[in-house]
């Protein structure tokens, strides 16, 4: 007989959910037309795709033909802020642009923005959080310049949760607009979507990312919300699909994905809800069973299924391999960062050492998330803590 597993990793991946399953399997088989092509095949894709962009747009609140299609999150992020940098520099050449971002971003932000830094091509100045993990808004204030094109803040952090003063960050870019159209404000929204008011009006957002994938979507999909007016330039040159900014056919199915996974978001608030009645069953149950044990995630202001917790004495991987020998999936931060030895960069900016950083686990509940699933967890968890703590003999 097949374990059971118990999923408890729902800030890197989620399971497809069967509704959006059996709307994308016709365009892998019978409605597997280029909408491109002019043909009833090829029409029919078209409409397919024009249907998950208006799906998606209804959503965000916003106009369809503010929805861009591409391989997921990381190419959106990539996009936003490469492709601003580079249309800046072909409108004003010989200046050099400024970004501000946090410190805490997805590492898709951190990465192209220090790439950028490298290579000459833009200032940045990355914003520092509190022990919390939040981002101090006036600190946006304080350090935007002339020269400042983009602000890019994540909407709530992937690994411990934290929900940033978007609304505030945006009526101080806003406030600092010029008639240029800069500096522009983006936002990293992909844990966000499932609990959290995601209307670009709401927000104030001038681009938006999030993907399908942490949503009960496929996986290869992601969005790019770009409000009307936005100057920003192609990174992939092509056929000239998604209006001449992402070139490369379309990814039908995905796309199909997508949109069926955001037009079953009907209920942000209650998702939340039901999340935040399980995470606080769990941590109550952790620092009752468990010694030594400290919540990094802030008690407010954070996302209703995302909880980082240290265990004093006992390394995070080894808390992670015990777990899923149990069957029960577990990480200890961001998955797209696992693969280095180094601490967590988001606990470090927090404030803790590196030695408590790596004896963290993340722990992110998703709507399969059951009591049972985390009754068993604290259970298994508190043995294997006790037999670890006993092993290194601390």
């Amino acid at each position: 007989m097949a374990k059971k597993i118990i999923y408890l990793d729902n800030a890197s991946t989620t399971a497809v959910d069967s509704a959006v399953f059996g709307a994308i399997k016709p365009y892998f088989t019978d409605k597997y037309g280029n909408p491109s092509n002019i043909y009833n095949l090829g029409q029919e894709a078209k409409k397919a795709v024009e249907k998950a962009r208006k799906q998606t747009a209804d959503f965000l609140n916003c106009r369809p033909e503010e929805i861009f299609f591409t391989s997921g999150a990381t190419e959106s992020n990539n996009l936003a802020i490469q492709g601003i940098v580079k249309k800046f520099k072909e409108q004003n050449p010989g200046q050099k642009p400024h970004i501000i971002a946090s410190a805490i971003e997805h590492p898709s932000v951190l990465n192209i923005c220090s790439a950028l830094k490298r290579d000459g091509l833009a200032e940045i100045t990355f914003l520092k959080v509190n022990q919390q993990g939040f981002v101090d808004s006036k600190d946006v204030n304080k350090y935007l310049r002339p020269s400042t094109i983009l602000v890019s803040v994540i909407y709530a952090n992937n690994e411990i949760g934290s929900i940033q003063p978007l609304k505030e960050i945006s009526k101080i870019v806003s406030n600092n607009k010029k008639e240029t159209g800069y500096p522009l404000f983006h936002t990293d929204a992909v844990q966000a979507i499932n609990y959290l008011d995601c209307s670009v009006r709401h927000l104030g957002v001038d681009l938006l990312t999030f993907n399908a994938h942490k949503i009960y979507g496929p996986k290869g999909i992601g969005v790019l919300y770009i409000k009307q007016g936005t100057a920003i330039a192609p990174l992939v040159y092509g056929g000239g699909q998604e209006k001449d900014l992402r070139s490369g056919t379309e990814n039908v199915a995905g796309i199909v994905g997508i949109g069926q996974a955001v037009a079953m978001i009907k209920n942000p608030s209650s998702c939340a809800l039901k999340a935040e009645k399980l995470k606080s069953r769990l941590i109550n149950k952790i620092l009752k069973n468990i010694e030594e044990a400290k919540i990094n995630s802030p008690q407010k202001n954070c996302l209703p299924n995302i909880a980082s917790i240290s265990f004093k004495r006992a390394e995070g991987e080894s808390i992670v391999y015990a777990l899923s020998e149990k069957g029960i999936c577990v990480s200890t931060g961001s998955a797209c960062a696992s693969k280095t030895l180094k601490p967590s960069y988001v606990l470090t900016a927090i404030g803790l050492s590196p030695i408590a950083a790596h004896c963290s686990v993340r722990f992110s509940l998703g709507k399969y998330t059951s009591i049972k699933d985390i009754d068993y967890t604290v259970k298994v968890l508190a043995k294997e803590i006790k037999r670890l703590r006993g092993i290194a003999g601390k």
